[in-house]
Parts: C-alpha cells; structure tokens; sequence
C-alpha cells in the first residue's frame, strides 16, 4: 500500500476531522490524492465519515503502530529488542528471514500496520484491517537443532494467552498447534518457520497475528468463527501497549523454551487446552481423516487423540471439534 494512505491514517487516527485540504498539504499532494487514499483506507476495513465542509473522520480512534512508543512502553526491556515498524509489507516473517540470513540478532521483531501478502498454517490467506490487528514476527536463536524444537509453536501460545488473560480477556484457551481461541472463536493465530542445522545451531521466525478489532469488512472475508482481543476484554487497547507486553513475555517464555524446552510449559497448556475430552476430528495431510478424544499433548507437543482402542500421537494436521 502507498505510504500516502499511512500519512493520512496518522493524521486521522484520533478520531477527530481532517480536511482534505489539511491532509494534502501535510502530504504534499493533491486533494484529489487525499480523496483516492481515504478510498484504499476504507477498502481496507476502516470506517470513515465524510462532512462536506469538516472533512474526513475516523468512525473510531485508532492506535497506529509507533517504535516509540512501543520502546516507551517495553520501559528498560527496550534494549533487548531490535525492533522495525514497517508500514506495509508483503509478510513480516518473509522479511525477517531475510534480516535473520543477513545477520540479525536473537530478538529482532517486525511489526506491520498492513500485510499485503499475510498468511497462516498450511498455506491459508490472514486477513486482517488496517489500524485493527497485530502483525508481527520475533527472531529468536537457538543453539539446539530445528528438531529439538518440538512443541515451540505451544509454547508460544502459551505466552499470548498469559498477555491476553493479564489484559482482561479471561478464559483464553488454546487449541493444538498454534491457535488462541476465546469463548470457542480464533483471536490469534501463529506461524512458525524455521532453519538450521540437524545438531545445531538453529533459528525460528515466531508469525503472530491478533485481532485486536475486528470490522465487519474484515468479519465477513473469514470463514470461521473468530473474535477480537477489545471484545474479550471489554475496552479499547493500545497497540502499541500490547504489542510491548506481548514482546516481554515472549522473551521470557522463549528463554525458558530455550534451556528447559517445552515440558516445563506442559501443564499450563494442559490447563488451556481448549478441546481437552471432547471428541475431535484430524485432518491429515494425507488426506485421511482421523477421529476420537483430544486427550491433550505429551511432552514434545504431539497430540494425543484416544480411540476406541489406542492412544495415538500426531505431529501434524487439522484439528477440529467433531459435530455429531
């Protein structure tokens, strides 16, 4: 997306108006420029009100996303990270591959006011509305091999729940891999991709994508139930504040991931488990179809699924609440 339409939504982002006259000229360009970008910034899932004589406002105040003030309110955890806001992006993990390969640290983070080309597990579309979700990636080395990672993406999910339920969103679970549901609706979700040698060392870029708030545009593009982080907590949120709290728990979740791996965290995504004891259905990437009782995960993130006759592992699929 150009970065006209970041300009304008900066200048309209506190809810109050803003002539087209305003907005051009903070631009350097033509009011008919500002009239095309209000344009792509509607199509994109904000509502915007037009007052001939007024201008142009914000149906709601947006947070936009700021390094300094994510770095104000990360306090003295700032220089841990390396942080980059980009305004728009085709992938934030494709992007942080590419710092990772050229030399970037443990820590690095890419946050993005809009992905162009944003994905989720097994190849899905993310769709997300400028100015109403949380799109970032984390880089973090590991000096074990990629296949000493197992159980990372839980891990992971584990730190979001903490920061979501330390924000007022009481009851978030988890659903196995990389799900963050609230009341049975997906509030998060996480993609993992890795590199490395089989002994080590390795590295993992950590996707993570959070509705913060959720448009009706962007409502009726997802086929499946989901939800947003200002509706589970019952106010309005500083993306800017969450995308800190989220990154301070992360490190503290990936730090104890790295020494102890993912059995330390095993009881608590036990406790979240969204689908413990119900009867669920996996799809495969083989296509076939499995069925029985989630019976949550062992310790190296596989999950377990009991059927009339054995206990069975998995390391990978589709899961689902089976409907009778």
């Amino acid at each position: 997306m150009p970065s006209l339409q970041f300009v304008a939504l900066r200048l309209l982002a506190d809810g109050r108006f803003r002539s087209g006259e305003d907005i051009a000229r903070a631009a350097g360009v033509s009011r008919g420029s500002v009239w095309l970008a209000v344009r792509e910034l509607e199509r994109a899932g904000l509502e915007i009100h037009r007052v001939r004589g007024r201008g142009y406002r914000l149906s709601q105040s947006v947070s936009v996303l700021d390094a300094a003030q994510i770095a104000h309110h990360l306090g003295t955890a700032a220089p841990q990270f390396a942080l980059e806001v980009v305004d728009s992006v085709g992938s934030t993990n494709t992007l942080l591959m590419q710092r990772a390969n050229a030399g970037a640290p443990s820590a690095a983070a890419v946050a993005a006011e809009n992905q162009a080309a944003g994905r989720g597990r097994m190849g899905r579309a993310w769709h997300a509305g400028i100015g109403g979700a949380l799109t970032f990636s984390l880089l973090w080395r590991f000096e074990r091999g990629a296949g000493a990672l197992a159980g990372l993406s839980l891990a992971v999910g584990v730190a979001l729940a903490r920061v979501f339920e330390s924000l007022g969103a009481a009851g978030a679970m988890l659903k196995w891999p990389n799900d963050v549901l609230w009341r049975g609706a997906k509030l998060a979700g996480i993609l993992i991709e890795m590199q490395g040698d089989a002994l080590g060392p390795s590295l993992a870029v950590i996707g993570i994508g959070i509705n913060v708030r959720l448009s009706e545009s962007v409502r009726k593009r997802v086929d499946q139930p989901i939800t947003d982080l200002e509706t589970a907590c019952g106010k309005t949120l500083d993306r800017n504040e969450v995308l800190a709290r989220l990154l301070v728990e992360l490190h503290r979740v990936l730090e104890e991931f790295a020494s102890d791996g993912f059995g330390a965290l095993h009881g608590e995504w036990q406790r979240r488990h969204a689908y413990q004891g119900r009867v669920v259905t996996l799809a495969l990437p083989d296509g076939r179809v499995e069925s029985g009782v989630a019976r949550g995960v062992a310790d190296d993130g596989a999950l377990l699924v009991e059927t009339a006759t054995v206990l069975r592992r998995y390391h990978t699929g589709d899961v689902s609440v089976r409907v009778n």
